[in-house]
């Protein structure tokens, strides 16, 4: 339907140009359209989705979308164009992967014949939600799908007549139907993710995963908003009702939407948040949250939000008789939810807090090892923040198999962070200094034995130790030293069994287990060689020891 060479009348035909904005296409080189359907409101792109085809609605009202092929993140797909004015402030590598002008002028160019004579959708929005740091965006699409997810996902101007005066200071183009030639433009495969900072213009070709344009912004905001002044993070954020804001950092699967969605705190925002004199603000307007097996009772505020009007289900398996979903249906990975944060009852309107209170480094330890939660000195949060350990979860990525997968994301977000990590492990430990903030590690992965012996946290015990740090509860219990990173884990927590509290103790073996931790830490040691140079010496050493002896010591966790 996106090649229109019939020129079929869709649903919102009529109104498509009703909400122009004054700076035009023109001004990417896009012409010979055939319909631009302009700033189209949800209902509108529900109607268009379902004419063309691209989805279903289901039973309460959410609408039902696939996307192929691609059911994650293209990781190894992303490049960032190599040019003078921006390659010194880039850290290249393994994420930001360069890529030559010369070779994105041309694909481009053959991008804009692709879209001659086709619909294409456009969303003018913000992201930022603090006026200080707010950056006008513009999202053109192939699909009326993702034009409603850029809608939910980014901050949509209050009143017609300011969409109509916007001027985009940075646009993503997302075109599923288009595919880069590998051997012309030197990508890794047909799918491509392509930022230009010089021409602040993104493009995504061949992937109709929704997330690629959620996290292109993101990357966009981790590259400017920092040469600002502003921390740049991978991080869900809420407020308690004395005003005490939380931040939660942690790669996708190990809990920063489930933890943030507190009913007794106000959600400022689920996912990428900037940290500025002002306080914290979310980048965006909306939630990406993961939901399967979803629970109605543990995560009552996402489940609701999956009965909704509104909501986008990407491919979540739907009966399609009874228009019912299955939510515990695994078949197609990486199932999720993108939905308005005003869905959530307890959402802060206006996606801004203070100075937070707690900062909470979120891991997924598939190992089974380290324990529930730490308090950490502000030397090994910066370790711990700049190794960035955590397991991948199945379908947050393209190509992981079921197992966990140990990893290592500096910052929490290395695939989306654009400086080299110290430069935002400075930012961040000057910001904990000025405002007095203090870090726990929290720990959402197995216990009793690594992934496939033991069992993984249950949500309750990890709300009952999040809420007991956050409420203060936790600064007058015993204490013991961590016998591999040092760091101090609480003896008990109210309503949280000992064998969780102390992993050592639900392994059957204490010296498998100790085996298993120095391994751990082995891995750790041999991962931050790479950041050595330029850290600062307290920091390097705020990381493990490995002492092969502690393991023949029973007692270590009582003294």
């Amino acid at each position: 339907m996106s090649n229109n060479i019939l020129d079929i009348k869709t649903p919102a035909q009529a109104q498509a140009a009703a909400l122009k904005s004054d700076y035009g296409l023109e001004n990417l080189g896009l012409s010979n359209l055939n319909q631009v359907y302009w700033n189209l409101p949800t209902e509108a792109l529900y109607e268009e989705a379902v004419f063309r085809r691209e989805g279903k609605i289901s039973r309460d009202g959410p609408m039902l979308v696939t996307t192929g092929k691609h059911t994650g993140r293209s990781a190894n797909d992303k490049f960032v164009v190599r040019e003078p004015s921006t390659e010194n402030h880039i850290w290249w590598g393994q994420y930001n992967r360069p890529f030559s002008p010369d070779k994105f002028d041309e694909l481009y160019h053959r991008l804009q014949g692709y879209l001659q004579g086709r619909d294409i959708f456009v969303q003018d929005c913000y992201v930022g939600a603090d006026p200080d740091y707010r950056m006008p965006v513009r999202i053109i699409t192939e699909l009326a799908w993702h034009s409603m997810f850029a809608r939910n996902m980014f901050i949509v101007p209050e009143t017609n007549e300011e969409a109509r005066r916007m001027t985009p200071e940075f646009t993503v183009i997302a075109v599923p139907g288009f595919q880069a030639l590998q051997q012309i433009d030197q990508t890794n495969s047909p799918t491509f993710i392509l930022l230009n900072f010089a021409q602040r213009v993104c493009v995504i070709g061949a992937t109709q995963y929704g997330g690629e344009i959620k996290k292109a912004i993101f990357t966009v905001m981790n590259y400017l908003m920092p040469l600002q002044g502003v921390m740049s993070m991978h991080c869900s954020a809420n407020v308690g009702k004395e005003g005490d804001a939380a931040l939660f950092f942690g790669l996708s699967g190990t809990g920063k939407t489930t933890l943030s969605a507190d009913p007794n705190r106000g959600l400022i925002g689920d996912d990428e948040h900037g940290w500025s004199d002002n306080g914290v603000f979310n980048y965006e307007g909306g939630c990406y949250a993961k939901v399967i097996s979803l629970s109605p009772t543990a995560e009552p505020e996402i489940f609701a939000c999956t009965k909704r009007f509104g909501t986008i289900l990407e491919n979540v398996p739907l009966d399609p008789v009874s228009r019912m979903i299955d939510l515990d249906d695994d078949r197609i990975e990486n199932t999720r939810a993108s939905y308005p944060l005003t869905f959530i009852a307890n959402a802060v309107p206006e996606k801004r807090g203070g100075h937070p209170k707690n900062i909470v480094l979120l891991t997924c330890d598939a190992s089974g090892v380290m324990p529930p939660i730490a308090r950490l000195t502000p030397e090994q949060t910066m370790y711990q923040f700049i190794s960035g350990y955590t397991a991948k979860i199945a379908g947050t990525e393209v190509g992981l198999g079921d197992e966990p997968e140990i990893t290592f994301s500096a910052c929490f977000g290395g695939p989306f962070m654009v400086h080299h990590p110290s430069y935002y492990a400075d930012l961040l430990t000057k910001k904990m200094l000025r405002y007095g903030a203090r870090c726990w590690l929290l720990n959402t992965g197995w216990v009793g034995g690594r992934y496939g012996v033991g069992k993984r946290i249950s949500i309750r015990y990890t709300r009952a130790i999040l809420n007991a740090a956050l409420q203060g509860e936790l600064e007058n219990v015993e204490y013991y030293a961590d016998p591999v990173f040092g760091f101090k884990v609480p003896k008990t927590c109210p309503g949280v069994p000992d064998g969780v509290m102390n992993p050592a103790s639900s392994w059957p073996d204490l010296h498998v287990y100790m085996q298993q931790y120095q391994a751990l830490a082995s891995r750790f040691i041999d991962n931050f060689k790479k950041f050595e140079a330029g850290t600062p010496p307290e920091v390097i050493a705020a990381g493990p020891r490995i002492d092969p002896s502690v393991s023949d010591r029973p007692n270590w966790a009582k003294t």
